[in-house]
């Protein structure tokens, strides 16, 4: 039926066949099944990417962790977009409305941090026709979110684009690109408050919105570690003051293991290898990860038969989905 590690319990990939089924799709983190063209099973697997890059082993409990944080995050903001979601029948599934993505990412930042910095440092101060200010340091926060998108690449990595490029290429007609970025800003003040409740500053994240019947929907996952960058609010100012690297809440952590090992998804560069002592050590964090953003003991799902587990949940949804 599937590959799995046995030995750690984590899954890598599945293979379902489901009633209905027209169409499966393997991303790098989520398997994605299209039920009658009208639904989509996206079951979370525990496999784990950095720099574009599937490394070899999946992270037990990391797909749970991100569906589990990603319903919560959907239901939050419901308010001021409607989401895709329709059920999540099991720890790592959700089912919901199949949608026509948009082919950009909506991506906001807060903060001059990660790739923007790096544009800042080598001298530009323009991101994706956003002005950054001059005189800033690395992590400085910005006088108001800049929205910088990027495109979604089917194979390899994402690129920065502007509004302007967008809308002349076709990606995004003007009217549901404005939308899109009225939403993206108001996710990102709900998600920054969010945030704020638990003592963590939401530095920047990703939004990806797609239509049905012409209704624009917000699909996909938000505000989970592997899609957003947080930093500890406590000990924030001290540390830009002292010019000290601030505390982060996010996967930095495994792409900063792979860069000590000089791995950054470059041709010819080797992936270091990854024992079962570090496995343990991603999964340990992953699950922090959810407690300090939801501020909830993670409670484990039965790691025992995990394919046959999702399968007999799934099939249960399905059916009592009215199509």
């Amino acid at each position: 039926m599937e590959t799995m590690i046995q030995a750690l319990n984590a899954i890598s990939k599945t293979d379902f066949n489901f009633p209905r089924q027209t169409n499966v799709y393997h991303g790098k983190v989520r398997d994605v099944y299209t039920i009658d063209e009208k639904i989509l099973v996206m079951i979370c697997t525990d496999r784990i990417s950095a720099f574009d890059i599937i490394l070899p082993r999946p992270i037990p409990y990391k797909g749970q962790v991100l569906n589990q944080i990603a319903s919560r995050m959907m239901d939050a903001t419901k308010d001021i977009v409607p989401n895709w979601i329709h059920s999540v029948p099991d720890p790592n599934v959700t089912i919901g409305h199949a949608c026509e993505p948009f082919k950009v990412e909506m991506v906001i930042r807060g903060y001059l941090s990660g790739h923007a910095w790096r544009q800042y440092k080598a001298g530009k101060r323009m991101l994706c026709g956003s002005p950054m200010p001059d005189g800033m340091k690395e992590n400085d926060k910005f006088p108001e979110p800049i929205i910088t998108p990027s495109t979604k690449a089917e194979v390899g990595h994402d690129e920065d684009i502007t509004r302007e490029e967008i809308i002349r290429h076709g990606l995004v007609s003007e009217k549901d690109y404005d939308m899109l970025a009225d939403y993206t800003r108001k996710l990102f003040e709900r998600g920054t408050k969010l945030a704020a409740e638990r003592g963590l500053i939401l530095v920047d994240t990703k939004y990806e919105f797609g239509k049905n019947n012409d209704k624009i929907f917000l699909i996909d996952e938000i505000h989970t570690p592997d899609s957003s960058r947080y930093f500890y609010a406590d000990g924030y100012a001290e540390r830009q003051k002292k010019g000290e690297p601030q505390k982060q809440l996010s996967k930095e952590f495994v792409r900063e293991w792979l860069m000590e090992n000089n791995f950054r998804g470059l041709e010819g560069q080797t992936m270091p290898e990854i024992t079962d002592e570090k496995v343990e050590e991603i999964s340990n964090r992953y699950i922090e990860l959810y407690e300090n953003l939801t501020g909830e003991k993670f409670v484990k799902a039965p790691s025992e038969n995990l394919l046959s587990r999702i399968e007999k949940n799934t099939l249960n949804a399905i059916k009592q989905i009215n199509f």
